[in-house]
């Protein structure tokens, strides 16, 4: 795989160009309009046409599991892959795929391309065990004071 071209910000019919083009899955929404899906690595995404035709996630990129767009939930000591019926653990592969998926959608519709999410793969939840039920303790704590 070659050194990825940068290209500017895009358009809704211009991103489903780059998609086709570049391997994805790209499937029409059912029953909804100007809405698609786009897979690639096992990943997939919803986008749809903004009112300035331009691109707007309607479904943040996300693994594919049970042919689901997975949640990607950080419990503190593992990353884990949910839908509504199904939780598996995030292997690096699948992070790595995840990844790769999110910047070739991000340099597709032309979304800014933000230094933290540069370095890896960001959870779309935070649910550290260590923390639960710390902010009514806290509460406790200070109004006792």
């Amino acid at each position: 795989m070659g050194p990825k071209q940068k290209t500017p910000a895009k358009n809704f019919d211009s991103a489903l160009a780059y998609f086709r083009s570049h391997s994805f899955d790209v499937r029409d929404t059912p029953g909804v309009a100007s809405q698609v899906e786009v897979r690639k690595y096992s990943c997939g995404a919803v986008l749809a046409r903004t009112g300035e035709g331009g691109v707007a996630y309607v479904v943040g990129p996300g693994c594919l599991v049970g042919g689901e767009i997975a949640t990607l939930v950080d419990r503190g000591f593992q990353k884990f892959l949910v839908t509504r019926q199904i939780e598996v653990a995030a292997t690096a592969e699948r992070l790595r795929a995840l990844h790769e998926f999110q910047e070739e959608t991000a340099e597709a519709a032309g979304t800014p391309d933000y230094y933290n999410l540069a370095l890896g793969t960001v959870s779309d939840l935070y649910l550290y065990d260590r923390l639960q039920g710390r902010d009514p303790l806290v509460k406790a704590e200070v109004e006792s004071h």
